[in-house]
């Protein structure tokens, strides 16, 4: 007695096809675990970051820029920055000062070691002017991002927020202290930077308090800050990320009797100039 064959309908094989597209899918879906940074050899950033201080009413005060050229991955493992640039203007007006070069970062190298805490150590910063906050912020803003888009992927689901920090209170070396009350990290979908694939990981954290005390001057308040990060598929490099923080707080000068509540917002871009 001869088998017989059954024949492969349109409907069998369209079944098959949608299985296996549903798989792939799914698969796209979720993000490489155990993936490690591929480094290449040394990679460039520039970092740009706008700073606008007004009143509670809105009303400009002043209005800072600060940019400095990033490379990771150096020989060691180790960062460094140069060609870090500030411009500032008071009142109302947009930048228009000329910037000035931060020379006693020119050349700035430490071992890169995002979460480790290095930066947070009293003599990190040594050589660094006590005012320099804006600089020590570049530095301080790096290593979150890196941090943030590199150390989660195993944590992270689909659009399901996830706590990555928890009251941590740190002591930030010649500014002052800082709380993260909630960092949460959420995978909101895919993209394209730089012709990479993408995981977007959104950030944010709200009602942070601080205190900076720093060359007369001190701030009492909060902060609210945020951003997205977009990390490559493949070689977990960052393409591109975002930053926005919002503070407001009570200012008191020295030789002066009067507080003042002002709010300082800042925005960012942290972005690669060689693509490798």
């Amino acid at each position: 007695m001869k088998t017989m064959k059954r024949k492969a309908t349109p409907l069998r094989i369209a079944g098959l096809v949608l299985l296996g597209v549903t798989g792939l899918l799914a698969d796209s879906w979720k993000l490489p675990q155990d993936l490690p940074v591929k480094d290449n050899g040394p990679r460039a950033y520039r970092f740009t970051v706008d700073y606008t201080t007004s009143d509670t009413k809105g009303q400009i005060i002043h209005w800072q820029r600060v940019v400095g050229d990033y490379t990771r991955a150096l020989p060691g493992g180790d960062a460094i920055w140069k060609n870090v640039m500030v411009a500032e203007s008071n009142g109302p007006d947009e930048i228009r000062g000329q910037a000035q070069k931060r020379e006693f970062m020119e050349g700035f190298r430490y071992h890169n070691s995002p979460g480790a805490g290095d930066s947070m150590k009293p003599d990190f910063f040594k050589g660094f002017p006590a005012t320099a906050v804006l600089e020590r912020n570049l530095v301080w803003d790096a290593g979150m991002i890196e941090m943030f888009g590199q150390n989660y992927f195993e944590h992270l689901t689909l659009n399901e927020p996830y706590r990555a920090v928890s009251s941590e209170e740190m002591n930030l070396p010649g500014v002052g202290k800082f709380q993260n009350r909630n960092v949460e990290l959420t995978w909101t979908g895919r993209s394209q930077r730089n012709g990479q694939d993408c995981a977007v990981i959104g950030y944010s954290a709200y009602f942070n308090p601080l205190e900076i005390a720093n060359a007369g001057m001190t701030l009492k308040g909060r902060s609210h800050y945020w951003g997205e990060i977009w990390v490559s598929l493949t070689t977990k490099q960052i393409e591109y990320a975002t930053l926005q923080e919002d503070v407001l707080g009570e200012l008191n000068l020295a030789g002066q009797d009067s507080m003042q509540v002002i709010s300082v917002f800042r925005s960012g871009v942290f972005e690669p100039v060689t693509k490798k």
